[in-house]
């Protein structure tokens, strides 16, 4: 128990800092290019920005679809033939739908299309169906995603900047995750 609370204390420190960091980021016009494990603004035009208390309350009111963008290391080409190859593993919020590497900064035009295939998949076609679109803390990735989303016409954004570090930290649970096949896979 006394663990327990030792990292609820903890992240509530590191998240608090975080959000005095993000304070001093300011939002950019375009997508985030480079250094995507940076601290993040608080603000997204167009968007609602959610904590953790917020993002379990529609988590466990089933009114909206979670996606995670998350990237996910590739195969490396230089493996020889026969090598065996584990994915590095990632959790994430029960009911999720992974959608790796979309929230890069640019997009080749196969994932572009991979990003708004997943989005449609998960809200079942609805533009009007909130997202919460999420990724780790201090991560541009969820925030590029969140923005491309509306870019694509989605009404009920909603940017989830603590993502799964927010989720772990307030002892939510979480799930192994499968992503949905990238194109070639």
């Amino acid at each position: 128990m006394i663990a327990t609370a030792i990292r609820f204390a903890f992240a509530a420190m590191v998240i608090a800092a975080a959000e005095a960091l993000a304070a001093d980021v300011p939002e950019p016009d375009a997508y985030r290019l480079d250094n995507y494990r940076a601290p993040t603004p608080a603000t997204l035009r167009g968007a609602s920005v959610i904590g953790t208390d917020e993002a379990e309350e529609i988590w466990r009111s089933h009114t909206a679809s979670f996606v995670d963008v998350m990237p996910r290391p590739p195969r490396p080409r230089e493996l020889p033939a026969g090598t065996i190859w584990h994915d590095k593993p990632r959790a994430n919020i029960p009911g999720s739908i992974w959608l790796p590497d979309t929230g890069y900064g640019e997009l080749a035009p196969s994932m572009a299309d991979y990003f708004a295939k997943g989005l449609e998949k998960a809200t079942n076609g609805d533009r009007a169906r909130r997202l919460v679109i999420y990724c780790l803390e201090n991560c541009w990735m969820s925030w590029n995603a969140a923005k491309r989303a509306l870019a694509l016409g989605y009404s009920d954004v909603a940017w989830y900047p603590e993502g799964t570090d927010g989720w772990f930290a307030a002892l939510l649970p979480l799930e192994d995750a499968t992503p949905e096949p990238r194109p070639g896979e």
